[in-house]
């Protein structure tokens, strides 16, 4: 490996799914990608320890999930208590998923990529989060997990069990497991009557599509909203008094999501202004999480209409 050329051949097939594990372990779209450029950058100055014959894929996961573990031990950040509580949570397209997984993987990782799940990977300390993923979701042995994080075998397996009675405790009752990496026709009914009662500002269609218990957040804003009641005021707010709306369809995190633009007073083009996530339980919409339009373009989407 003697070029930067070969070398780039060599590892760019790689980079998605590595950008996908970064983001597990972060929680973040762009702090994910920060990494896999330290990933990459730290493979090119260590490639003369990459032995011929040597597994290249289990290389860069070690330095990727080495330079994550890195950058959790230098943040400046508090531990969270509840996933309620991550400013630093983004959405991921599922454009750029499409790039990685193979038929026969879909279920599983459309599991392991949804919100709540990478949001509940954030309320673990940083190795049992490693272990955890490198065990559950890339499918490494105990003694593979324990020889990429330098530690034994019973480490592992007790960093693996607390990982696991923690998100246990944490995450929402999800009923039957999903079958297909595809939305349901009841995910693609809710996300359609969301976008079109949002695009005629009927606050009282919106509601009815939602659950009684609703939880709407909205990263990096700290903004929690509880129940219908809560968040009746919160439609009503919105749909009338900031302009007109028009939302197009797409998905993130293997989920109905909507893009929102907004054609202010007075203005003369819709302009990109938040992404709605939505998740959903039986036949309503039971979370929505908002985030600024940040990633627009990660999404294909235009910054304008």
């Amino acid at each position: 490996m003697s070029s930067g050329s070969e070398f780039v051949a060599l590892v760019e097939p790689h980079r998605r799914e590595l950008h996908v594990h970064c983001y597990r372990m972060l929680g973040s779209f762009e702090e994910a990608e920060d990494q896999v450029q330290e990933t990459l950058l730290r493979a090119w100055r260590g490639r003369d320890g990459l032995s011929p014959g040597s597994n290249l894929r289990a290389w860069l996961y070690k330095i990727a999930t080495n330079a994550c573990l890195d950058a959790l031990r230098s943040r400046s950040r508090k531990p969270v208590d509840s996933y309620a509580d991550l400013p630093f949570l983004q959405p991921y397209p599922d454009r750029l998923l499409d790039e990685i997984e193979q038929p026969d993987a879909v279920v599983e990782a459309r599991e392991t990529i949804e919100l709540a799940y990478i949001a509940m990977m954030q309320l673990l300390p940083a190795r049992q989060r490693a272990a955890l993923i490198l065990r559950e979701v890339l499918g490494w042995s105990a003694k593979e997990t324990a020889d990429l994080l330098d530690t034994s075998v019973a480490s592992v397996n007790s960093a693996l069990q607390r990982a696991r009675a923690t998100l246990d405790e944490e995450r929402p009752d999800r009923g039957a497991a999903r079958t297909t990496g595809e939305l349901s026709e009841t995910e693609r009914r809710l996300l359609a009557g969301f976008i079109d009662a949002h695009e005629r500002a009927d606050a009282a269609a919106a509601a009815a599509l939602v659950s009684e218990d609703i939880r709407i957040t909205m990263p990096p804003h700290p903004f929690l909203y509880d129940g219908l009641d809560a968040i009746r005021p919160l439609m009503e707010h919105g749909l009338r008094d900031h302009g007109q709306w028009r939302l197009l369809p797409t998905r993130a995190n293997r989920m109905p999501a909507a893009a929102n633009y907004l054609r202010a007073p007075g203005d003369t083009v819709f302009r990109a202004f938040k992404v709605d996530v939505l998740r959903v339980e039986g036949d309503r919409i039971a979370e929505i999480t908002t985030f600024p339009a940040t990633l627009f373009s990660q999404f294909g989407l235009s910054h304008t209409l």
